[in-house]
């Protein structure tokens, strides 16, 4: 799996970019929104990202920040949205416009993105509708990883990616989003690292004697 890529912009589409890591060439599919916001050709860039795997397939689909992948998995987890009307999805409403959206109900919104039909629309906001609260609650929306040769990222920014990963792990495991959520912002109090937060957060979601 291939989580983040860090290297030089070498080229910018209207929906993809070239990231060249370490002489190696990425083409990394993006939605409109995520391309506007990087830096000009020749900068360092860096992208959260998402490996599709197909028998006949590999691509790479990149975002700036931890939430914006996780909405991405979500998204794609309904049927009927793929992995580019997921990207239309976001880069037409952003993050928290999608997660407004869904936790409000509002169809017309998501069917404002282009290629997606008031159907898939309506299926978006019923099955996403339980998981946005966590999603907005997580915190450090904007969790870029650093450019190459920039400071460490600040505490704050390094544990919300740590809580970005407790949270999806708890959820894998089973545990309501809401649930989730509600114990790792409690078990980030104590821990920094994502081991830490999930051991933690598990204490306090195991059943109560």
């Amino acid at each position: 799996m291939i989580g983040r890529l860090t290297g030089r912009l070498d080229w910018k589409g209207s929906d993809q970019v070239l990231l060249d890591v370490q002489g190696v060439g990425y083409v990394v599919h993006c939605s409109e929104r995520t391309v506007a916001a990087l830096p000009p050709v020749k900068s360092p860039c860096a992208l959260w990202t998402e490996l599709l795997v197909r028998e006949d397939l590999l691509q790479l689909f990149g975002f700036l920040t931890v939430q914006e992948r996780e909405w991405h998995r979500l998204l794609t987890s309904v049927q009927g949205i793929g992995a580019r009307g997921s990207l239309a999805i976001l880069g037409t409403l952003g993050v928290d416009g999608v997660g407004r959206a869904i936790a409000m109900g509002d169809a017309n919104a998501i069917k404002a993105a282009p290629g997606v039909g008031p159907k898939i629309a309506q299926r978006v906001v019923l099955e996403l509708k339980g998981k946005a609260p966590a999603m907005m609650a997580m915190e450090g929306g904007d969790v870029r990883p650093p450019a190459p040769d920039a400071p460490a990222a600040p505490p704050s920014d390094t544990k919300a990616a740590a809580q970005s990963e407790a949270l999806s792990a708890l959820t894998n495991l089973g545990y309501a989003p809401v649930d989730a959520a509600r114990a790792v912002a409690e078990a980030a109090g104590g821990a920094s690292d994502t081991q830490g937060i999930i051991r933690s957060a598990l204490k306090l979601l195991a059943p109560k004697e």
